[in-house]
């Protein structure tokens, strides 16, 4: 069925009994989304769409997923309250007002190069094969521990990253372990 179809279709249906149009259809085809799309009350999967931002206000109140997408930032005002998943996507850096109430993954980034200061994530922030990571950003706070493999920053003790992040914290424990890696066979 075609795009405008299938438009015309939700429009009706929307209409006739006030059934919204679901969030995923617009935002992945260009709809004017509303303040009460930007809420979403449960997990938002947008893995290997081809999307390459989001709209300013978003806030899901589960996990959001975006690993294997286009997405090279994301909005200022994010709110995830699960889990924030950006596994081998095209994310450049991230906001500084990022809130995220469980895991950050970021295993795959190649691209990013930096974390926001004062960046908290109240689960496991995973940086795994993030080859232009070189350091953590002071003011981090990670409730759980961080996982760091494959980055320039398994060249820090576990002290030396915790005093890097200072005044923030990482309550649980650094997994900082490469090895056999050669940082010279993924130079960017």
């Amino acid at each position: 069925m075609e795009k405008e179809a299938l438009k015309n279709i939700f429009n009706f249906i929307e209409k006739l009994d006030g059934t919204k149009i679901p969030f995923l259809w617009k935002i992945t085809n260009g709809s004017p989304l509303t303040k009460e799309d930007l809420i979403v009350n449960d997990d938002l999967d947008l893995s290997n769409f081809k999307i390459t931002s989001l709209p300013e206000g978003l806030k899901v109140s589960g996990n959001l997923n975006l690993d294997y997408s286009k997405i090279t930032s994301l909005p200022e005002d994010l709110e995830v309250g699960g889990d924030l998943s950006l596994e081998h996507s095209n994310i450049k850096s991230l906001p500084k007002l990022l809130k995220v109430g469980g895991d950050l993954d970021l295993y795959g980034c190649e691209k990013l190069e930096s974390l926001p200061e004062g960046l908290k994530v109240n689960g496991t922030l995973y940086l795994n094969h993030c080859y232009k990571l070189q350091s953590l950003p002071k003011g981090l706070k990670v409730d759980d521990g961080i996982n760091i493999t494959y980055t320039k920053l398994t060249k820090y003790t576990e002290n030396q990253l915790k005093k890097m992040v200072k005044p923030g914290y990482i309550k649980g424990i650094i997994l900082n372990e490469d090895p056999d890696w050669d940082e010279t066979e993924f130079a960017i």
